[in-house]
């Protein structure tokens, strides 16, 4: 009797997955895997818990802010080469600092890495537009991150005190990060929508919450310093002036 050859059946691939770990299943074991757990989420929470203990008494708002030669606005993105809605908020709340006369100079300090993008200069654009002659803003085109940015206000811009503007949900690790950079700081935390980015933007904090913790232990170089740059000591000499 001819016997034909059997159809080979090919099977779908699945990528190969590693065992899936098993749940202890003694009591004890139990026990040890949820005390595991359990310390895990401690030490995950630690350096947001940080951040609320070292600035718990440095936030104000924009009505009692004590009177300080600089502020400090950070980059919070743009869109069509304008200031986001969240960097639009930061905007509004520099500018009316300056003009209640809270504040003499603006130091914007945000992401100029490409050619076709350049959040300083939308950033003293819009604030010129808002009331903050041009001669009072001072720009930082190397603010690549918060760490970067306060390092920078120090040592490059000479910076020893300011009030650093940004949304609630950031402006802790802001206070933080300049204070051990050697800013003494002050808080102002803007209103925001709870939006999807908003949502997004506190629970990212949580994660940065532990960067920002090895940035003050470890003290890494900004990804650029450069040179000393006398902008803001001559803003500063300006409004003396005045």
């Amino acid at each position: 009797m001819l016997r034909l050859p059997r159809p080979s059946i090919r099977r779908p691939f699945f990528p190969r997955l590693g065992r899936l770990p098993r749940l202890p299943r003694t009591r004890a074991g139990q026990r040890r895997a949820v005390q595991v757990v359990m310390v895990l989420c401690v030490l995950a929470l630690l350096p947001a818990t940080w951040l609320y203990v070292v600035t718990g008494d440095r936030l104000r708002t924009t009505a009692d802010v004590p009177r300080t030669g600089v502020a400090m606005v950070f980059g919070a993105g743009l869109w069509d080469g304008e200031p986001s809605p969240y960097l639009a908020h930061r905007l509004d709340a520099a500018a009316r600092l300056y003009r209640a006369g809270r504040i003499e100079v603006v130091l914007v300090t945000g992401d100029n890495s490409r050619e076709d993008y350049d959040e300083p200069d939308a950033m003293r654009a819009y604030l010129t537009r808002h009331g903050v002659p041009d001669g009072r803003i001072v720009s930082d085109y190397a603010g690549f991150d918060t760490w970067d940015s306060c390092v920078r206000a120090r040592k490059i811009f000479g910076v020893h005190e300011a009030v650093l503007i940004s949304q609630g949900f950031h402006i802790r690790r802001a206070v933080a990060l300049c204070r051990a950079a050697g800013v003494r700081s002050y808080g102002v935390g803007v209103d925001a929508k709870h939006d999807a980015t908003w949502y997004y933007g506190g629970a990212r904090e949580v994660f940065a919450a532990g960067k920002a913790l090895l940035d003050v232990v470890f003290e890494p170089d900004p990804r650029f310093l450069g040179h000393r740059e006398p902008g803001v000591a001559r803003a500063l000499a300006a409004a003396g002036e005045r």
